[in-house]
């Protein structure tokens, strides 16, 4: 199921943000880019539509994925 992210307080949507890039441990090149900017460019895309949010209602969880990888998911 995907839930929009106005639908989400600006709290939870930064603690989501923070978890998805931590978990993923995602190597941004050359330079060391700081938390803030991260959670800035995760924040763009989840605006611009190219990452959403999404409860898997089996586990009780919620994640982000890409908008093109959500829909496996279904939007229940």
């Amino acid at each position: 199921m995907i839930i929009p992210h106005q639908q989400v307080s600006a709290d939870a949507l930064r603690g989501l943000i923070e978890e998805f890039i931590t978990r993923e441990g995602t190597d941004y090149g050359w330079e060391e880019t700081s938390l803030e900017r991260k959670v800035q460019q995760v924040q763009a895309q989840i605006e611009r539509g190219d990452v959403v949010i999404v409860f898997d209602p089996a586990t009780e969880t919620v994640s982000l994925l890409p908008e093109r990888d959500a829909w496996e998911f279904g939007d229940d």
